[in-house]
């Protein structure tokens, strides 16, 4: 891991590592730094599909549960309605949609993060509660496909950081 006194000198280091093959590269910076995530390779999210899919499931779910009991199960006919009379099944159908969808969201979410995480390497790192206030810092995990512990020292050497630490596992 390397630390950099300023955003541009994380950015550039960020793409450097890219460039270099480092697909799986992470950045902590104490605020919003833009071209970041590009930096790094972060490209796009699943978590607004896995949304949808939870939302559609929700949504059609709901709806069969309803008109399964009311046509199926349990008809009554009263005063001569139809057994399936879908405007009734709306509201709650849309209800669990909307549950479904957030459901899948934080699911998504927390799987996408690798949550819960009770422990991360970097936070045994020297001075890494920096991050929070006033230094950048560009980590370069070992899981990392091109991973090999001294070419990727010489890669953070070269982009000349402040220091380089080496994580503790």
């Amino acid at each position: 891991m390397a630390e950099f006194a300023t955003a541009d000198a994380l950015l550039a280091a960020a793409r450097a590592a890219h460039a270099a093959g480092y697909r799986h590269a992470e950045a902590y910076a104490p605020f919003p730094v833009e071209g970041l995530a590009e930096a790094v390779g972060f490209t796009r999210s699943h978590v607004p599909l896995f949304t949808f899919i939870g939302g559609a499931v929700g949504g059609i779910g709901g709806y069969l549960m309803q008109w399964y009991s009311a046509v199926i199960d349990y008809p009554v006919n009263i005063a001569g309605r139809p057994l399936h009379s879908w405007p009734m099944f709306v509201p709650v159908s849309f209800e669990l949609a909307v549950l479904g969808g957030a459901l899948a969201a934080v699911l998504a979410m927390l799987v996408g993060n690798g949550l819960p995480r009770l422990r991360h390497p970097v936070f045994g790192a020297p001075d890494f509660d920096l991050a929070s206030r006033n230094r950048f810092f560009l980590c370069l995990p070992a899981h990392d496909p091109v991973f090999e512990a001294e070419a990727a020292r010489g890669l953070l050497q070269s982009l000349a950081p402040l220091r380089c630490i080496e994580v503790p596992r």
